[in-house]
């Protein structure tokens, strides 16, 4: 029975082997041969890979994994000595992008609605890039990787109120205070959870599991755990990385988190893999050629702009 996924992991898996050690020669990080890959397997070059969407979804449970052995490599004591870089830096960082991105873009000629938007996509990054090159760098526990990730944690909590905003801007008139509330209150709700179950079940949960001895079940209970309080945190309309992370903080808490990095790892290194491979597949290399001015253009004016914020 042909299984056409296989076929596809097994493109992916191969063609990544090559451009990785042909760009390891280089001193390319990985990440980039990994983008690589997906441009030539996906749909705007060779087209190798069939089930692009099932792919995906594999790229997401990768974003899930290195975000939970991220956590687990802090502790909440960690995460409090960042608060005031979460609100302060982050909330800096954003506020002056946004304002930054609207003042260029209103200058450029588009309305303020689009404006703001565009200064709302500026302000963000994408955590999973960042924080996969500061560990594969060795900088998550240096003073700078300590505070671009309190930026990133204020960026994923500023999109809640982004995603809001975007039904007004964009006109439409259904979009009233209830809303607001409503998420606002089951964010409330799942965070006095996700803190009742740090405090009480967890800890206790863990050491019922320990006892058994039983390595299969340890490692199923951790992925619960993991994928548990990241589909909680997207249900709020929190990103599922945000989530992973605060997972991974929970379990840091408990004595057998070494433990538990030891088990992830292996498939967490794979699956993020998957997470590149995935957003190479996004690329569509006909629409740089024609637009490569404009597209460089954007490129070095945003990487000024938040250079300049961020310094």
């Amino acid at each position: 029975m042909e299984i056409p996924i296989l076929q596809d992991l097994l493109i992916i898996f191969s063609l990544s082997i090559l451009v990785i050690l042909i760009f390891d020669r280089w001193r390319v990080p990985a990440i980039t041969g990994f983008l690589l890959t997906g441009l030539l397997a996906g749909p705007h070059a060779l087209h190798l890979v069939k089930e692009e969407h099932i792919v995906e979804i594999m790229a997401e449970v990768g974003v899930v994994l290195l975000l939970f052995t991220i956590g687990i490599e802090f502790s909440l004591e960690h995460l409090l000595r960042l608060k005031k870089a979460v609100l302060f830096g982050g909330g800096l960082q954003v506020g002056l992008s946004i304002l930054g991105g609207w003042a260029l873009a209103s200058l450029w000629g588009f309305s303020w609605q689009q404006a703001l938007f565009l200064g709302f996509l500026l302000s963000l990054s994408s955590t999973a890039i960042v924080l996969k090159l500061l560990q594969d760098n060795g900088d998550m526990d240096t003073v700078h990787g300590r505070t671009m990730l309190a930026v990133l944690i204020f960026q994923d909590i500023a999109a809640i109120p982004m995603m809001l905003l975007v039904r007004p801007l964009a006109g439409i008139k259904n979009a009233t205070d209830a809303s607001w509330l409503l998420v606002m209150g089951k964010f409330a709700l799942v965070f006095l959870f996700i803190a009742l179950m740090a405090r009480f079940l967890v800890p206790w949960l863990m050491t019922q599991v320990v006892r058994t001895r039983i390595r299969e079940l340890f490692l199923l209970t951790i992925v619960t755990i993991c994928i548990g309080v990241a589909w909680l945190s997207a249900s709020v309309g929190l990103s599922l990385a945000l989530g992973a992370f605060i997972a991974g903080l929970i379990i840091a808490e408990s004595p057998y988190s070494h433990q538990a990095m030891g088990y992830v790892l292996p498939f967490r290194d794979i699956f993020t893999s998957l997470f590149f491979v995935s957003m190479g597949m996004l690329l569509n290399i006909n629409i740089f050629i024609d637009s490569w001015a404009l597209i460089l253009g954007l490129l070095l004016l945003v990487l000024f702009l938040k250079t300049l914020v961020t310094g």
